[in-house]
């Protein structure tokens, strides 16, 4: 799995009434968690239903699902930590002897407990300086959503000290406490050197802090979030209460409630049988071809891309509905995982992606124009995608698989018709204004209930509580890891390092081919660090008037601009995206890079044919 599985065989707990305490909170967090899903559901349907069907929009609706979001994502986090399921990179843990890999759980896991030692007075700092904001609809201190943040790091600790307790004596728990203080103290000490090294911090905290980290097995969001601390309290005068804020920031956003409800709308796809119905027609119309439902997977995801406004959400509602199946007949999780990531990054063009709408905004190009602009690139990256999937399908042994009658075809297409319809449902909703990109899930939710009841007839309500628990980890391990890299891109903003990289970028020789090559470089690198519309509201504005000054199209950058962020986001190590697709795959990391870096050098090769041929960006405008 692609998590933290700092729990290994872990022993009886010393003092039975821990176990009573761990198992009555985790039960009451769990509950929580469950409530929390449906009550951020029926918020958004009955936003939906308030605007469309009476004509009357409910001024709150946003400002509450805003506010629960962060309770959510933090209680989401919580029973994923419990349960071992952040995201991480095991390999060289994996590799060691057992007694070296049990010595690097734990300490990745004092490493955790750590983190949110440090960060939680701060936490709770910065939500009590909420206290006098008020919001504009609801008139009701923003600290209520505030206040998620640090009881969400208060349960890790408690669940994280029961976890170290029951694992190891407490002699050697108090040891490497202390061991992790005097390291603290020591970083303290040195801070004048910090300092005195100026943007060199930017390597050290991001660079190679960051990849020993996560080299050494520590959940990827918490060493996002340590490297942030550290660079915060060694590398700047500015108070750690800032970090504080762009965890809250990047786990509040209203546009990413999309990704708890796309996962949900996975899991319902799967218990109503509208996956597996849609899965055994695709099956039976390109079951009998070589690697036939990767080439579905890619189709997918160019139909689903851009309904969500977040590729987390795409993944999140494509991957159940495949995977399972391909599983089946053979295919590699780590495989599967890394065609998924690919094809995140292959459909970050397609409309109505709010990276297209964002770029529009900030530089004053055709929103309209880049919808029309956008849909070759991704074609043309898909096709890249698909030779790839020729070339390492090309041996497999399908003797055991016949082709389907044109009967079974039209059938299992007749059966499929309703799950089929779904992204065309949700796409039209869109389009047409009934919902917005975050609420159009809800949609999605309310017609697969009633599509699994009335249709399909499989609706398991013994189900339903677990499904929804699993909803909220799921989510919160998505969503924390993005909370931490938003840390990590205000770090990387504040420190000025954007405006030397424009500057350096303004003056290279070689006009609009050697921009252009730079600019691919650059934005993959950025792509990593920044989702993709902070960093198109940071360096849009900066370069887009130094394209244009070498004759570049506006609408032509835009494209090999966004499809080189898209790259940067799935790229480990550090690229989140690829972690949020293992997540969503529950496949551990290190499974999915070897065959990921094939998929990655074709998406190169599409990015090139983009960047070389502006024709595939401009050619129907």
């Amino acid at each position: 799995m692609a998590t933290s599985e700092h729990v290994g065989a872990a022993a009886v707990a010393p003092w039975p009434v821990l176990t009573r305490i761990e198992t009555g909170l985790v039960r009451l967090i769990e509950l929580s968690a469950a409530a929390l899903v449906i009550v951020e559901v029926g918020v958004l349907s009955a936003g939906v239903l308030a605007r469309y069907v009476w004509g009357e929009p409910l001024t709150w609706s946003d400002e509450l699902a805003s506010m629960l979001f962060l309770w959510l994502s933090m209680v989401g986090a919580v029973l994923a930590f419990h349960r071992g399921q952040h995201m991480r990179m095991s390999a060289i843990a994996d590799a060691m002897a057992p007694t070296i890999s049990a010595k690097l759980e734990v300490a990745a896991l004092i490493t955790c407990i750590a983190m949110c030692v440090l960060l939680l007075p701060k936490a709770t700092t910065y939500a009590f300086h909420e206290l006098p904001v008020v919001t504009p609809a609801m008139e009701v201190s923003v600290a209520w959503r505030s206040f998620g943040l640090p009881i969400g790091l208060s349960l890790m600790v408690v669940l994280g000290l029961i976890d170290a307790i029951r694992r190891m004596k407490l002699r050697d728990l108090l040891i490497g406490a202390l061991i992790a203080a005097c390291i603290i103290g020591m970083a303290i000490l040195a801070k004048p050197i910090f300092l005195g090294i100026g943007n060199w911090n930017l390597v050290l905290f991001f660079v190679i802090f960051i990849g020993l980290g996560v080299l050494g097995g520590i959940p990827i969001a918490f060493v996002f979030a340590l490297a942030a601390i550290s660079y915060v309290a060694l590398g700047t005068s500015r108070p750690l209460t800032v970090v504080a804020g762009r965890l809250d920031e990047g786990m509040s956003h209203l546009l990413l409630l999309a990704v708890p409800l796309f996962v949900l709308l996975g899991m319902l796809m799967e218990l109503t049988g509208m996956a597996r119905a849609m899965v055994n027609f695709l099956a039976a119309l390109l079951g009998h071809v070589r690697g036939g439902l990767s080439y579905v997977l890619i189709a997918a995801m160019y139909l689903v891309s851009g309904i969500s406004g977040s590729k987390t959400a795409d993944m999140a509602a494509v991957a159940p509905a495949l995977f399972p199946e391909m599983k089946k007949r053979g295919s590699k999780p780590g495989d599967l995982v890394a065609l998924l990531a690919a094809t995140g990054a292959q459909t970050e063009t397609i409309p109505p992606s709010l990276v297209l709408i964002t770029i529009g905004s900030v530089t004053t190009v055709s929103i309209s124009a880049l919808f029309i602009g956008g849909l070759l690139p991704a074609l043309v990256c898909g096709l890249t995608l698909c030779i790839v999937v020729w070339w390492r399908y090309r041996n497999e042994d399908m003797s055991g698989l016949r082709k389907a009658e044109k009967k079974e075809v039209l059938r299992a297409f007749i059966i499929s018709l309703p799950a089929l319809a779904l992204p065309f449902i949700i796409r039209t909703a869109v389009v047409e204004g009934v919902a917005t990109a975050t609420e159009v899930s809800t949609i999605g939710i309310a017609y697969s209930v009633l599509v699994g009841i009335l249709v399909y007839r499989e609706f398991d309500w013994r189900r339903v509580t677990g499904m929804l628990i699993d909803t909220a980890v799921l989510s919160g391990a998505i969503l924390f890891i993005i909370a931490a890299a938003t840390a990590v891109a205000w770090c990387l903003t504040q420190s000025g390092f954007s405006r030397d990289l424009v500057a350096a970028m303004g003056s290279l020789p070689g006009g609009a081919p050697m921009f252009l090559i730079v600019s691919i470089i650059a934005f993959i690198i950025l792509g990593s660090v920044l989702e993709g519309i902070p960093a198109v509201v940071l360096f849009a504005p900066l370069v887009f008037p130094i394209a244009k000054g070498l004759g570049i199209h506006d609408v032509h950058y835009a494209m090999v601009v966004i499809l080189a962020m898209g790259v940067g986001l799935f790229l480990p190590p550090f690229g989140v995206g690829y972690y949020a697709a293992c997540a969503i795959g529950r496949v551990n990391p290190a499974e999915g890079i070897r065959p990921l870096w094939g998929y990655m050098a074709a998406l190169l090769v599409g990015l090139a044919l983009v960047a070389a041929v502006p024709w595939i960006s401009i050619g129907f405008l």
